[in-house]
């Protein structure tokens, strides 16, 4: 982004071949790479006209991972680094004592959690325990004599945890945050991540250190994420949401419930028309819809962060498609931007008549991936991997998902969370995979430890049936009937590309009239397989006929049994021929 002329906050880069090996040398930095660091802070810090550590002119630093194929919410992120009580004091002299306190209680929280290991959940019970002392619901209505008091407290969690003090010494900070995010590429979650994803043969994560902008310095500040179209539907229009007087981890992580865009184009218009001509920079440098991230800091915009973005399958032909006729790409291009998953998607079934459901509905969340899911309520990640190994269909119910839950997300056919936006955590994993989700349901409260969600007078419990609407953000009671989806409009359009250049043939699993005939209008041009023993599977009088003929005792009988079959199988014959004809 620098180098086509964007605002980007100074920083450097320690590439993925570091991370390759610092694993294979026993998690052990290369010899000479903490000088190189060093270097790269000074020079940072001649740019900035700042010094880590100095409380007359604070530097603080982002910490950042970046795979060369993006895994969001996978790896570790620290924000606020370098900040000390000699530093806060310092940067309240120069910018305020509100927002260095509320820097300094976010550095702990994220510090403790991300590097030392600490449980985010200690330091969220001391937020929420002062918020209610003082009589408010948000973190901004803490004063900065509140937030003094919960760095105090957030102080002990460290050793109440650790049995050790918070470390002060910003280089030692940055040294542990470094090695922090090297190790995140080896977390459990984002080695479940690869592996869903099939993501294989790369070296590692790298680390991104960048110089803070601040989105928390009042309201002529903010952060946002956005894409540049809808990664749902694929409709050309910019996608995303912002939050004034936050954090960029606050958006992201679903911590508060965020407001679309157009709050950004009200209260900060300079900043916004700046932000839609880069987005618009982007797509044609990239040829892509991409996914950004970036911070407002008393009106002035910088982009911290932009990669390709994530979308439905529905959504990627519709970008592929739309791009070719804006001509921005080729054919040949706009095939290589749509995966084979993103198609299979389009196979998925919907809601065969919405109208039919209404007076079922109980809930509104946002429509955060679009598609239906039906399922029996589930409340953790390790129950719906559990009942999905079981065979059944589960709906993953979460105040807000974490990148621990990425396995039951995985096995969910849809999640619905209470908390978090439509760029929150569990959206964009979702979006990824297709699966449906409804996010910041806000009607809803989930008690996890009786397991039961509460609507209104409405109990429901573990195991009930729930349906939910990505495209709609509704929650439906019940189990609901599903329909197939149709090849037609952009999807026709691509696949008619697709075929001008193929050069293989493609025949499909049918067994029955139904599947050949719905394998004939997806372009099937045969059949590769047909197992004519689950022709039996469709009736009872065919299974019970197959059950007489295994179990015949003379050859007679089988004989009778077999003619009982002999027209069923003949029946469905025909009908197949019919259809491929």
């Amino acid at each position: 982004m620098a180098t086509i002329g964007l605002s980007v906050p100074p920083g450097f880069t320690i590439s993925t071949e570091t991370c390759q090996e610092y694993g294979e040398h026993g998690k052990q930095l290369p010899l000479g790479l903490w000088d190189e660091v060093l270097d790269g802070l000074r020079a940072v810090e001649q740019d900035m006209g700042a010094v880590l550590g100095d409380p007359s002119r604070p530097l603080l630093l982002s910490v950042r991972s970046g795979a060369a194929i993006s895994m969001p919410g996978m790896m570790d992120t620290v924000l606020n680094l370098g900040l000390n009580d000699e530093v806060v004091a310092g940067l309240a002299a120069r910018s305020g004592e509100r927002f260095a306190y509320d820097s300094y209680r976010r550095f702990l929280d994220m510090f403790g959690d991300v590097v030392l290991g600490i449980p985010h959940s200690l330091f969220e019970e001391k937020l929420e325990a002062l918020k209610a002392a003082k009589g408010v619901t948000l973190d901004t209505d803490l004063t900065a004599t509140d937030l003094k008091e919960l760095v105090v407290e957030y102080k002990k969690v460290y050793m109440e945890a650790k049995g050790e003090q918070f470390p002060t010494d910003p280089r030692k900070q940055l040294y542990l945050a470094v090695l922090a995010v090297f190790d995140s590429w080896d977390s459990p979650r984002a080695i479940k991540y690869r592996s869903i994803n099939q993501i294989t043969g790369l070296k590692g994560t790298a680390v991104n250190i960048q110089c803070m902008v601040f989105g928390n310095m009042g309201s002529t500040s903010g952060t946002g994420v956005l894409f540049t179209r809808n990664p749902s539907t694929g409709e050309k229009k910019l996608y995303g949401e912002f939050l004034i007087n936050a954090q960029g981890e606050d958006v992201v992580a679903g911590i508060r419930t965020p407001e679309d865009l157009d709050t950004m184009k009200q209260c900060m218009p300079e900043a916004y028309e700046e932000l839609v001509e880069n987005c618009c920079l982007l797509e044609k440098h990239y040829k892509d819809m991409m996914d950004i991230e970036f911070t407002v800091q008393e009106n002035r915009l910088w982009m911290l962060q932009c990669r390709s973005g994530k979308r439905t399958g529905k959504g990627a032909v519709k970008i592929a498609v739309d791009m070719v006729k804006e001509g921005l790409v080729d054919i040949h291009s706009a095939i290589k931007m749509v995966e084979p998953g993103h198609v299979d998607q389009l196979l998925h079934p919907q809601f065969e008549d919405p109208s039919v459901y209404k007076d079922k509905v109980i809930a509104m969340g946002l429509p955060a991936s679009p598609g239906a899911a039906v399922g029996q309520v589930v409340f953790n990640a390790d129950d719906a991997e559990a009942w999905h190994a079981q065979g059944k269909a589960v709906v993953l119910v979460r105040t807000e998902t974490s990148p621990e839950d990425v396995g039951g997300m995985h096995a969910a056919t849809g999640i619905l969370t209470t908390r978090g936006g439509m760029t929150s955590h569990a959206a964009v994993v979702a979006r990824g995979w297709g699966k449906c989700c409804v996010s910041g349901c806000s009607d809803i409260r989930v008690n996890d430890s009786e397991k039961v969600v509460i609507v209104g007078d409405k109990v429901i419990q573990e195991g009930d049936w729930l349906s939910l609407n990505g495209s709609t953000g509704e929650v439906i009671l019940g189990k609901q009937p599903l329909s197939p989806p149709a090849l037609s409009g952009d999807l026709g359009t691509f696949m008619s590309w697709v075929d001008q250049i193929r050069q293989l043939k493609v025949m499909a699993n049918a067994d029955t009239p139904g599947d050949a005939l719905t394998a004939r209008n997806n372009g099937a041009e045969g059949i590769g397989l047909c197992r004519t023993e689950h022709m039996f599977f469709a009736s009872d009088e065919r299974i019970k006929a197959v059950r007489q003929m295994i179990m015949a005792a003379t050859i007679e009988q089988r004989k009778a049994a077999l003619n009982l079959l002999l027209p069923y199988q003949r029946s469905d014959f025909e009908g197949i021929f019919r259809a491929m004809d």
